[in-house]
C-alpha cells in the first residue's frame, strides 16, 4: 500500500517551558504538523544538527519545509545588521542552508515559510531588507507583536503560487524583513498592495517555492497541499528518487480558521 509521503519540517532551538520543566528543546507550532497531515503527508521534525548530516537525512525525506523564525544573520547576505535585526542563530542558519542545499540537489519538492523563503532568496544570492517599515512606511505586514495578522497579496499569472491561489486574497502575515534583491533563477510569484515581495519560485528547479505569510495558519493552504501533491506524485520523482514509493492522491485540506496567538 502507498506510503504518505514524508516531509520533513526544521524547527526552533529554544528554551520552552511545559510541566515542570524549563528546558533547552527543539520546537514547532503544531499548526505545520496538522497542515501537512491535513494536506495526505506525514511530519518529521528536522531540529537543528551538523551541517555535515544534512544530506543522510534529506535523502530520507520526500520533500522539505522550512519553518518560519528568527532573523537570517546578515552577514549571509553581506549586510550590517540592522539595529531592528534580531540576534543570529548561526546553527540554524548552518543546518538549515545545508537541508535546503541537499534538498535542491536531489531535486525534491521544498517550500520556504516566511525565514524559509528568506533563507532560499540568500541562498541563491539575494539579499534582503532588513526591516521592512523602514521600505514602505508602515508596519502592516507585522502590526501586532505575538500575533498573526492579515493582508492581502496578489499572486502572479503564470506562476505555480498562481496556479494553486489565482488573484488576491488574504493571508496570515508576521515579518518585518522581505526579499530585496532576487537570488539568481528566482522570479516573483506574488507581492502585497505596498510592492512587497510575497512569493518566490525557482525557475531551476521541480518545485522550490517561498512564500513570504504562513501557510499553516490559513483556512486552507494550497501551497501546502501542492508541496504533498509534488512528493507523492510518481511522475515527479525525479532521478535522485531511486526509491519511487509516494504514489498517492492527496486530499483537500479542511478548513480551519488561523488562531491570532503565535505558538
Amino acid at each position: 500500500m502507498p506510503q504518505p509521503p514524508l516531509i520533513g519540517i526544521t524547527t526552533y532551538l529554544a528554551h520552552a517551558q511545559w510541566g515542570e520543566w524549563d528546558l533547552p528543546a527543539a520546537v514547532l507550532p503544531a499548526a505545520y504538523v496538522d497542515c501537512v497531515r491535513a494536506s495526505g503527508g506525514r511530519a518529521v521534525l528536522l531540529p537543528p544538527d551538523a551541517p555535515e548530516a544534512a544530506a543522510d537525512v534529506v535523502e530520507r525525506l520526500d520533500a522539505i519545509i522550512l519553518a518560519g523564525g528568527e532573523d537570517l544573520d546578515p552577514a549571509l547576505y553581506g549586510a550590517v545588521p540592522h539595529p531592528r535585526t534580531g540576534p543570529p542563530v548561526r546553527e540554524r542558519d548552518r543546518w538549515e542552508r545545508a537541508v535546503l542545499a541537499a534538498g535542491l540537489a536531489r531535486d525534491i519538492p521544498v517550500l520556504g515559510v516566511c525565514r524559509g523563503m528568506q533563507l532560499m532568496n540568500v541562498h541563491e544570492g539575494g539579499t534582503l531588507i532588513q526591516h521592512l517599515p523602514d521600505s514602505v512606511g508602515h508596519d502592516g505586514h507585522n502590526p501586532c507583536r505575538g500575533h498573526f495578522c492579515a493582508h492581502a497579496v496578489t499572486t502572479v499569472p503564470g506562476t505555480r503560487v498562481g496556479a494553486r491561489s489565482p488573484g488576491t486574497h488574504e493571508v496570515a502575515t508576521h515579518h518585518h524583513q522581505a526579499v530585496d534583491r532576487l537570488g539568481a533563477g528566482l522570479i516573483v510569484a506574488a507581492r502585497a498592495a505596498d510592492g512587497t515581495v510575497e512569493a518566490i519560485e525557482s525557475t531551476r528547479y521541480r518545485f522550490a517555492v517561498g512564500v513570504q505569510w504562513h501557510p499553516e495558519m490559513g483556512v486552507d493552504a494550497p501551497v501546502v497541499q501542492a508541496l504533498v501533491a509534488a512528493a507523492g506524485s510518481a511522475e515527479g520523482t525525479g532521478p535522485a528518487r531511486t526509491a519511487g514509493r509516494n504514489t498517492r492522491t492527496v486530499r483537500s485540506a479542511p478548513g480551519r480558521i488561523f488562531p491570532t496567538q503565535v505558538s
